[in-house]
């Protein structure tokens, strides 16, 4: 079983209901075990002005799945709370981004772990150091290091999840 670490955001149709329903989808994938889960946390938009906060969240699982396999899982979860993908950073009711596959480094055509923007990414940094403290990024080091050149400002944490 790999620790995997899940981002999870959206900013249309009841953000916090659809982190919550993606959530419970990420909980009866096969071969994969719920761990733990961030507060949820509000932050504005990366990409086009005008479009609402987003709200985002960190899980942790334990998966027997590849990481392609969890890509395909994670991306059948959003079609199913209709993500459609026409503009690039664009808002959507649901995005699901592999951010960490155990200590992996993986650069395919579909997939990058450690997740590319991670580390320059507030509301990625604040939900994971909340649930895994001592974690080191692999090729980044630290997440107590990495939060030292976030904003706290750019992050609204609203709930235990």
């Amino acid at each position: 079983m790999t620790d995997a670490y899940i981002g999870l955001g959206s900013n249309l149709d009841g953000p916090e209901d659809q982190l919550q329903m993606a959530i419970k989808s990420l909980q009866h994938l096969p071969a994969t075990t719920l761990i733990r889960v961030s507060s949820f946390y509000r932050t504005r938009p990366v990409g086009p002005e005008g479009q609402p906060d987003y709200i985002n969240a960190v899980v942790l699982i334990k998966t027997g799945l590849t990481a392609s396999d969890l890509l395909k899982h994670m991306q059948a979860i959003e079609d199913n709370q209709y993500r459609t993908r026409n503009i690039h950073w664009g808002p959507r009711t649901l995005d699901l981004d592999l951010l960490l596959y155990g200590e992996s480094i993986i650069h395919d055509v579909d997939l990058n772990v450690p997740h590319p923007e991670l580390h320059k990414r507030g509301f990625v940094l604040y939900p994971l150091y909340e649930i895994s403290p001592e974690i080191v990024i692999p090729g980044y080091g630290s997440i107590a290091k990495l939060l030292q050149n976030a904003n706290p400002d750019d992050v609204q944490k609203l709930s235990v999840s």
